[in-house]
């Protein structure tokens, strides 16, 4: 079910890709230097639908990096909590321990008390 969904979704945006770049092969001018547009520095010419997808793929990627250091302070809460909930349980199964530890003793009869009797 899962694999037929996910060929009922990639095909077409498949083709949809396809025939995007082909509708859009032309070649663009594109250019870093902002001040001469008759002769700049650095021009490449590249078609179209290259400089669509590198555009979308960088956005893409300076988005999802902007969103996982905004993330970041989350995160590091998240880890700090975790560690105080393992420090705070590992002190209640210690006290628990002790606790335990100390009725039994007092349940039992000390061994010189044994003897005097």
């Amino acid at each position: 079910m899962r694999r037929l969904l996910l060929w009922i979704v990639l095909l077409p945006l498949s083709v949809a890709i396809v025939l995007f770049a082909v509708a859009n092969r032309g070649l663009v001018t594109v250019s870093l230097d902002p001040f001469s547009q008759a002769a700049p520095a650095y021009a490449v010419a590249l078609p179209l639908f290259l400089v669509i997808f590198a555009a979308l793929i960088l956005g893409v990627l300076v988005g999802g990096t902007v969103v996982w250091f905004g993330k970041l302070r989350w995160r590091l809460a998240a880890q700090r909590a975790e560690r105080e909930t393992a420090r705070l349980k590992a002190e209640a199964d210690e006290r628990a321990r002790a606790e335990a530890y100390g009725t039994m003793r007092s349940l039992s009869v000390p061994s010189g008390r044994a003897a005097a009797e």
